[in-house]
């Protein structure tokens, strides 16, 4: 027992010392690919960054003497490019709840990536190998955002593309559409290094033709861009004949951050209420122009104001003072709650200065472990923290209401990382797209994670969006992906803004599903095809009992 506790630490690093420069290197790609999100905004970190994960999986340029990454291999080196991206990505998430939650989260992203790593290994055989992976990984990225619990879309590499030159492709095909572009060029700029090295090492004279496909992937990604960029530019200056429009965001703030922010609840909405009251000073005093509705944040009255009638005469002496409807976030009791489960629906409810409560939103992508708690007997006994999540209930309805006679289409916080809910909206008539976030419970870098996000929705469906924040970051976003106006983080404030109303439809909007699906559908057919030249199946077939003689010499 003695001898081998001793030999452990040697025969532990015969193993490593072989496999350390790919762990350090899938290590540093999962920190480059964390630095293409805000707050840094590296955009071509993730190019690089994918181009590192593609060495170590492909095993080009090995180290003499280091062994060729196998399928197992690949999944443990995509593990650990996957702590390292989602660890930094999502301190947020543990800021206010402890480690455990963030690190668990992470973890379960990082699964993701190892999936992709264990799966690009798999294709890596294939003629054309380099999109074969790039579609592997929007196909796992596809997964990762439908289970478990609905999915968690952050984190997909489109955004960490909206300051890059790839967020154009946006408008064509949507998240998926730029994660392809993203992955197909870090993956084919790996591989023209490795035909490049190849063809030095062993002395040709002409073009590798290795080399060509790669190049042609990253041409057509930049020129496909490069060709969608002028018309969005043109929208996002405000060119065209579609209507203006003047609408105003209301950031309140709050008196802390913390979960126990709707403790404060009273204090937020007179907050909202006196950040309103000082616009139409300023309106009255010619310094903004009137504006036609007003935005208020996510949970901006927690109060129900449909119940309470102080709340509600707060929400209308408001509404009034602007002269102007209020698209108000608040928390209203479901029909069906009890004591022992207060259903609740988080709501975006147009609030009119003469006649009050109206059209509403309620929210149909509920978060879960946040406002919901699946499995509710079973996390409540893991954390004390999960006795904190909510008992909100999912609406429905086409995810737009109308203001001013405006059809404003809302994502409120949580469903705008889902591709599915602003393109409802903009589906549904709604020309213009707001975003109302609650940000009390995390920090500054979330905010401006959720920020890009909803500029790649502005770009993708060709529309204004209002982000209003109650901590911030609020903002206007034009349909270029530019931020027109923005507050400041945990800083009570306004903004007051022209925006156009757009009715066109983008490709995005109209096959964005179609455009999606068929990249996964490429994907699994990719994987098939490497599995069937692996001779996975072929081998057990040969392999299986019964088979007659006439069977086997037919084989050979």
């Amino acid at each position: 027992m003695q001898t081998w506790a001793a030999a452990a630490p040697a025969r532990s690093w015969a193993w490593l010392r072989p496999r350390l420069v790919r762990i350090t290197t899938s290590l540093v790609a999962g920190a480059l690919m964390c630095a293409s999100f805000p707050p840094l905004n590296w955009w071509w970190a993730a190019l690089l960054a994918l181009a590192l994960l593609t060495w170590v999986l492909t095993g080009h340029l090995a180290i003499r003497g280091e062994p060729v990454t196998t399928t197992a291999g690949g999944f443990g080196y995509g593990l650990l490019f996957g702590l390292a991206f989602y660890i930094p990505l999502l301190p947020w998430v543990g800021g206010l709840v402890g480690p455990v939650p963030w690190l668990a989260l992470a973890l379960m992203c990082a699964l993701f990536t190892g999936l992709f790593g264990l799966l690009a290994v798999m294709v890596r055989g294939l003629w054309a190998w380099p999109v074969w992976i790039a579609l592997i990984w929007v196909t796992v990225e596809w997964l990762k955002t439908t289970i478990p619990f609905g999915g968690f879309p952050w984190g997909v590499a489109a955004f960490g593309q909206t300051t890059g030159p790839l967020l154009p492709l946006a408008q064509l095909g949507g998240a998926p559409l730029v994660s392809l572009a993203t992955a197909l060029t870090g993956v084919c700029l790996a591989a023209v290094v490795f035909g490049i090295v190849d063809w030095w090492h062993h002395g040709h004279h002409d073009l590798p033709p290795a080399v060509l496909l790669p190049g042609v992937c990253v041409a057509v990604a930049l020129l496909a861009s490069a060709l969608v960029y002028p018309q969005i530019r043109r929208a996002g200056v405000g060119s065209g004949d579609e209507p203006s429009v003047t609408v105003a965001i209301i950031q309140g703030n709050v008196p802390r951050l913390g979960l126990d922010f709707n403790a404060q609840r009273r204090a937020v909405l007179d907050n909202h209420v006196a950040q309103t009251k000082k616009l139409a000073e300023e309106v009255r005093a010619g310094h903004q122009p009137q504006p036609q509705f007003v935005l208020w944040p996510e949970n901006s009255s927690d109060i129900d104001p449909l119940r309470n009638t102080d709340a509600g005469a707060q929400i209308t002496a408001a509404a009034q003072a602007i002269n102007a409807p209020i698209l108000v976030g608040t928390v209203l009791a479901r029909p069906e709650a009890t004591r022992d489960n207060p259903a609740a629906s988080n709501t975006v409810i147009v609030w009119d200065p003469e006649t009050g409560p109206g059209a509403r939103h309620d929210k149909q992508i509920v978060q879960p472990f946040g406002e919901y708690l699946p499995w509710r007997s079973f996390f409540a006994k893991l954390s004390p923290y999960a006795a904190r999540a909510g008992y909100f209930v999912p609406g429905d309805g086409t995810g737009v209401v109308t203001a001013a006679g405006v059809p404003v289409g809302i994502s409120t916080c949580w469903e705008v990382i889902f591709d599915r809910q602003p393109r409802q909206a903009v589906r549904n008539g709604a020309q213009l797209l707001a975003v109302p976030t609650n940000n009390a419970t995390f920090d500054a870098a979330m905010s401006e994670q959720q920020l890009a996000i909803a500029r790649l929705r502005a770009v993708e469906h060709d529309r204004y969006v209002l982000v209003a924040g109650t901590t911030g970051i609020s903002a206007v976003i034009a349909p270029d992906g530019r931020e027109m106006a923005r507050t400041e983080f945990f800083t009570p404030g306004f903004l007051d803004s022209a925006v156009r109303l757009k009715t066109t439809e983008t490709p995005a909007t109209k096959w964005g599903p179609a455009i999606g699906w068929t990249l996964v559908g490429a994907g699994v057919a990719g994987l098939l095809a490497a599995i069937m030249q692996n001779g996975v199946f072929i081998s057990r077939i040969r392999r299986r009992p019964g088979r007659d003689r006439t069977e086997e010499s037919h084989d050979q």
